[in-house]
């Protein structure tokens, strides 16, 4: 059932795919994708016309990407983080977040039907990730996009919100009246930390550059303070329930642990599980991170009575859906600074690398 070219096609009703072995044979055969083919600068990624769309899975949707943002942790794999288990699966396509519509659903899917708008995020690990024309995800990995935000709006959000999710509803557990520390406020899971927490009535208070503080103070934080400027332990008084550390460097974590009620949680995203399996392989890497993990959660509930966590974004249905909710009613948005077409990949992953833009970069597929 493949289609010569691309641009012709248009979304069919489901009873038009064909059926394979219990899943949804796609009517769209190849599309345009972004490659890497090998570890290095923006240089290495490879705009190809015809990279094959595989068959869904039962649970899976089809989903004709609009925009797709870029993270963090694209530039990082693109230039070699977690080659350990990325290596023998090149080449892969990078990009975590989309916003478009449903073009295909599996056979099992009930949620969501073609052409409904629809936002989501794929897994750290995925390798056929979102820079590319079409994008498969999972069910669960997506939700309606909200009606009043645009595509390359919706697509800033879900990495990003959903790795914040995760640290303060499933971790930490926050809940109304509780205080909060964000450890690098200006970035999109600090930013989608404080919309977060203030949404469920918690106490906020940040650190970030000074160009932020405005945004962040808008949003409903109760104090945001200039790292560049200000001596972060004199200036913020009082104790927290939970500390949510963006940065992850010996100093912000010995500032977060010291600033944390006993009882408390500090969580960290710069955990060593990848850097650990890259540099001894993963037969030993993974060991080594567990066992370092275990003796950092020993080591300061012993010393200061407090949680200690290693944070990764994992889908979560729920997570996504009130994700939505906040979004739909303007309580949790990511600005975006500046968009490219996604024939320009390697400008705006270089913009990226040099800081030129610091903030939120989206890549548009026409």
């Amino acid at each position: 059932m493949a289609v010569s070219k691309l641009q012709s096609l248009k979304p069919r009703p489901i009873s038009e795919l064909s059926m394979k072995a219990g899943s949804i044979r796609c009517y769209v055969s190849s599309c345009r994708a972004v490659l890497l083919p090998r570890f290095g600068g923006p240089e290495v990624l490879e705009l190809r016309p015809d990279v094959p769309v595989p068959d869904l899975k039962p649970n899976e949707v089809l989903v004709r990407a609009r925009a797709v943002s870029i993270n963090p942790l694209d530039t990082r794999m693109r230039s070699g983080y977690g080659r350990s288990i990325f290596q023998p699966l090149l080449p892969l396509i990078l990009g975590r977040d989309v916003s478009g519509e449903v073009a295909a659903v599996g056979a099992s899917v009930k949620s969501l039907t073609v052409g409904q708008e629809v936002f989501g995020a794929l897994h750290p690990t995925a390798v056929r990730g979102t820079y590319t024309d079409y994008a498969i995800l999972s069910e669960d990995e997506l939700s309606p996009k909200p009606a009043s935000v645009t595509h390359v709006e919706a697509s800033a959000i879900p990495f990003a919100a959903l790795t914040a999710w995760r640290a303060l509803k499933s971790t930490a557990r926050i809940t109304e009246g509780q205080r909060l520390l964000v450890i690098g406020g200006g970035g999109a899971v600090g930013f989608s930390a404080i919309q977060i927490a203030v949404a469920s009535g918690c106490h906020v208070t940040t650190t970030c550059g000074n160009q932020s503080i405005d945004r962040i103070m808008a949003a409903g934080a109760e104090q945001a303070v200039d790292y560049t400027s200000e001596d972060i332990e004199s200036v913020i008084k009082g104790k927290f329930n939970a500390v949510l550390d963006t940065i992850g460097v010996p100093e912000t974590e010995t500032i977060g642990t010291n600033l944390l009620n006993r009882g408390g949680h500090y969580m960290t995203l710069q955990g060593e599980a990848a850097a650990l399996s890259d540099r001894y392989g993963l037969p030993i890497g993974l060991p080594v991170a567990t066992a370092v993990l275990f003796k950092k959660r020993i080591q300061y509930k012993s010393s200061h009575g407090i949680e200690y966590s290693w944070i990764y974004m994992r889908a979560d249905s729920e997570g996504l859906h009130e994700i939505h909710r906040l979004s739909e009613a303007g309580k949790l948005n990511i600005p975006v600074e500046k968009t490219f077409p996604i024939t320009q990949v390697r400008e705006a992953h270089e913009a990226k690398d040099k800081k030129v833009i610091l903030g939120k970069v989206v890549l548009e597929l026409d």
